[in-house]
């Protein structure tokens, strides 16, 4: 199964380059490190292979991203938890991006 991520930094307008992404799966009461990258000039990791269906999370170092750019945050780290019922089909999930606040959404 694939999944992918797009962060865009919705206070300055532009997708949030070099974002460092964790991906993780739940196993019991533990999670285990499945694989990580870092967001692309556009804001993207397009290719993030996982394998099975159940829970998964995204982990975003928002922190390293601000603190690069000289600017306060209040969310040093993003955890975006979801579940996976169909491994057979392409889950996208963005992540609208501010030092304040963001949103996320199951994208397409």
């Amino acid at each position: 199964m694939s999944l992918s991520t797009h962060v865009l930094d919705a206070s300055r307008g532009q997708p949030a380059s070099e974002v460092q992404v964790v991906v993780e799966r739940r196993l019991g009461d533990a999670w285990q490190h499945v694989t990580q990258a870092c967001t692309d000039t556009d804001g993207r990791v397009s290719n993030l292979r996982i394998s099975g269906s159940g829970t998964h999370r995204l982990r975003f170092d928002t922190g390293q991203y601000f603190a690069e750019r000289n600017v306060p945050t209040f969310y040093p780290e993003v955890v975006v938890t979801f579940e996976i019922d169909d491994d057979a089909v392409h889950h996208h999930v963005p992540l609208l991006l501010s030092p304040f606040g963001y949103s996320t959404y199951r994208g397409s």
